[in-house]
């Protein structure tokens, strides 16, 4: 089929061009017909054998959960990922509009996306049967073939299959005319992908109305039996504890998925200091130090495995993301508060992240009261792992020869860099530190210093090298 598409100047496909605009065109151009999963298949395998990214933006499951959804993509199933909240189930869904082509053609105005060369519907059959050749034809894009909807107990068969359309009834149609039927969700994600989000959660009579989409391809409505043949790619997503809790999906229906794919959390820290750069928001304002991030990444991990922590829930993926976005904006309240030039998070902003994320766990019931005091301990331990990673081995003491006379150095989230410094005062091998944080070229900047040395602090501090007293928001550091 040839190229159908102008090209924009960052190499992507804007609209299409010189288009086939009626059946005629499209024969002559080429176009077969191709089920989704077909066109899934193919374009997967195309991808395969061109070493090209498959599922961009997706962390941590290229050896695990990629391999497995490639052979279920492959071998044509319907399937569901299991696994806890934010591990990415939605992300990877949405991600699997990609395997499909760019631009699809349809009959023009279709609810239910028909393919111009077999037409479904009972009216796009009628207007095939009247207009031949000049059946007009639209066009659409994959982003367009995606349909999705959140299981909620009051989600109605209506919401996804559809219902009698009294509009069409007050307009003279018969009951008995399958045109009166307005079409839900899943038929008009027709010839695409459709996801059902925490499919648990759907009242089981709902689960129900889903068996003749996947075995029959058919839908029934209020006493129609309507015959037709939807092309759907159909993903459903939930967590291993909607099983046996909230919900569970009907055993009939589990049947008929090809494909059950278990998910899971980052498995290395670098996974998950990846996935924080990548999710976080860019546009705080500050810049939140490699360290820190990794802080925040071993902190994640501990939480996770806390016996404290109730892991049937799990903590989500979102929770680092959002402590590192707190962290970033507690240096850049600080920038504003203080009148630093540049924000840059230290230490000292993290612990905001204890009282502000506290709620996106779900801890133990022996535990309760005691929240923030475990979350606490967990980022003292995840500080103390980061620093053994990071500076173990360095020599710190000219930075502990400033306590030798009894000195005393305060900071805060409200403390400025410029401040901080001068409070420590010159720091002979000050580079050296920073260079095994990470800190390159251009970031030589005083708040980037100031980070340094508030982590080699708080770092003497867990070692037990330094003591140190909280007082008020601040930190008094001391021999």
């Amino acid at each position: 089929m040839r190229n159908l598409c102008h090209i924009s100047r960052e190499g992507r496909s804007l609209v299409p061009v010189s288009q086939p605009r009626n059946l005629r065109e499209l024969r002559e151009s080429g176009y077969v017909h191709r089920t989704v999963k077909q066109e899934v298949r193919e374009n997967l395998l195309a991808k395969l054998r061109a070493g090209e990214p498959r599922f961009p933006g997706i962390v941590g499951f290229d050896d695990s959960v990629l391999p497995h959804l490639e052979r279920a993509l492959l071998a044509g199933h319907d399937l569901v990922l299991l696994g806890e909240r934010g591990q990415g189930k939605t992300r990877l869904i949405r991600t699997i509009t990609g395997l499909l082509d760019e631009w699809t053609p349809v009959v023009e105005g279709c609810e239910i996306n028909d393919d111009p060369l077999t037409p479904v519907c009972t009216a796009c059959r009628r207007k095939a049967s009247e207009l031949g050749d000049e059946l007009p034809v639209a066009w659409r894009h994959r982003d367009e073939r995606y349909g999705e909807k959140l299981a909620t107990p009051d989600t109605s068969v209506g919401d996804l299959i559809g219902d009698v359309d009294p509009i069409k009834i007050a307009g003279g149609r018969t009951l008995g005319d399958p045109e009166t039927i307005h079409y839900g969700l899943v038929p008009r994600t027709n010839r695409g992908v459709f996801s059902v989000n925490e499919l648990p959660d759907l009242a089981e009579r709902i689960q129900v109305s889903l068996l003749n989409v996947l075995e029959e391809r058919d839908i029934q409505v209020r006493g129609y039996n309507l015959r037709l043949p939807l092309d759907i790619l159909l993903i459903a997503s939930a967590n291993p504890e909607d099983y046996t809790n909230r919900g569970r999906i009907i055993t009939p229906l589990k049947d008929r998925f090809g494909a059950e794919i278990r998910t899971h959390y980052p498995l290395t820290v670098e996974d998950e200091l990846t996935l924080i750069r990548q999710e976080s928001m860019p546009d705080i304002g500050a810049d939140i130090p490699e360290h820190l991030i990794e802080i925040i990444a071993r902190f994640t991990r501990l939480v996770r495995e806390s016996t404290a922590v109730d892991a049937r829930s799990g903590v989500s993926a979102r929770f680092s993301i959002a402590a590192a976005e707190t962290a970033s904006a507690s240096a850049v309240r600080r920038m504003a508060i203080s009148g630093e030039e540049r924000a840059v998070s230290r230490v000292c902003d993290l612990a905001s992240v204890v009282h502000s994320l506290r709620g996106k766990v779900e801890f133990e019931v022996s535990e309760e009261g005691r929240e923030t005091e475990i979350l606490a301990h967990l980022l003292r331990r995840a500080t103390a792992e980061t620093f053994r990673s990071r500076l173990g081995g360095t020599d710190l003491s000219p930075i502990t020869d400033k306590f030798a006379e009894g000195n005393q150095v305060e900071s805060g989230e409200l403390v400025p860099a410029t401040e901080l410094l001068q409070r420590i005062g010159p720091v002979s091998g000050l580079s050296k530190v920073m260079s095994r944080l990470g800190m390159g070229a251009g970031e030589e900047s005083p708040g980037h210093a100031a980070a340094a040395l508030e982590f080699a602090l708080e770092g003497l501090y867990l070692m037990r090298r330094l003591s140190k007293d909280d007082l008020d928001g601040m930190s008094v550091y001391r021999t």
